[in-house]
């Protein structure tokens, strides 16, 4: 299966360059489709040309017998079938398994949101008097009054935050970039981090730092240091919940459509291909008007 493995540098080289996925999108790829063609060659499968549907539901039955989610068997369909369809049209195959190959049904489940009053003690726990305080309540702000995803965050520079225009410029997957508005008190916010604190932060290196968010050294934040402030501050608030970022996403979305924003303009902000992507967070805002109205109506 050698052959395969060369295929698959190709292919990962055809994602980064053609397609212009994000990294980790990538990483996944290699991840799904490495541990495929490696069960492949431990089952005797000599080529690609000998690859049938029979080894393929081979794989997937290996997938689900060590546990693997209904979701993961269904992201690894996907990477192989990409690559069956890369092979052949690449003429490295002369055809394609994966035809007729079925995706197992994914029960959607709902995601995890915060209260507004949650919403409220988490962004108002960090000490503003303090500079980090002062960073941290930025962060928060803009986490959550944008919706962006933690590595959108994280890959903000100085120069992609408009506060007197009011909106921050995001790379979002792929590459795609998008325009999202900010609310004053995340205006506010940025404005006395960058104004107070941020150059703090940089210390007396004459390097030019572009990076928005910074951490105690003077360089990107990275993701680890957003995760511990976000179960810092979880912790100081009070919050029961697993805080993790993507949560405050699901948050901004959900919280706007409760108020009566327009679908398609959730899924801008939020940066979805795909408007089914962004329709889950309707059946989250119905499900607690259910929970509001089971609780509180006197013939609930």
């Amino acid at each position: 299966m050698k052959e395969a493995h060369l295929a698959l540098v190709d292919y990962l080289h055809f994602l980064q360059v053609e397609r212009q996925l994000a990294e980790n999108t990538i990483t996944s790829y290699k991840r799904d489709l490495t541990d495929y063609l490696n069960f492949l060659s431990d089952n005797g499968v000599a080529s690609i040309d000998a690859i049938t549907r029979r080894e393929i539901l081979a794989y997937l039955q290996k997938m689900k017998d060590i546990g693997k989610s209904t979701r993961t068997i269904s992201r690894s369909i996907s990477s192989i079938r990409s690559f069956h369809q890369f092979l052949l049209r690449e003429k490295v195959a002369s055809g394609d398994p994966t035809v007729h190959l079925e995706m197992p049904k994914i029960e959607q489940k709902l995601p995890d949101i915060l209260s507004m009053t949650e919403i409220d003690l988490l962004i108002d726990a960090p000490n503003r008097e303090t500079l980090q305080g002062k960073r941290d309540y930025a962060l928060l702000e803009i986490l959550y009054g944008t919706g962006m995803r933690v590595s959108e965050l994280l890959n903000l520079n100085l120069s992609d935050i408009h506060l007197t225009m009011g909106f921050v410029r995001v790379f979002g997957k792929g590459g795609k970039e998008r325009i999202i508005p900010l609310g004053r008190k995340a205006i506010e916010g940025c404005t006395i981090y960058i104004e107070e604190a941020r150059s703090k932060f940089i210390g007396k290196s004459t390097t030019p730092v572009e990076a928005l968010f910074l951490n105690m050294r003077g360089t990107r934040l990275t993701r680890q240091g957003c995760w511990r402030i976000l179960k810092q501050y979880a912790y100081e608030a009070g919050l029961s919940k697993e805080l993790t970022p993507h949560i405050l996403r699901h948050s901004f979305a959900t919280h706007l459509i409760e108020n009566g924003a327009d679908l398609r303009a959730v899924q801008e902000m939020l940066g979805h291909s795909d408007i089914s992507t962004t329709q889950i967070y309707t059946q989250v805002s119905r499900s607690r008007l259910k929970e509001v109205y089971t609780q509180f109506h006197p013939r609930a």
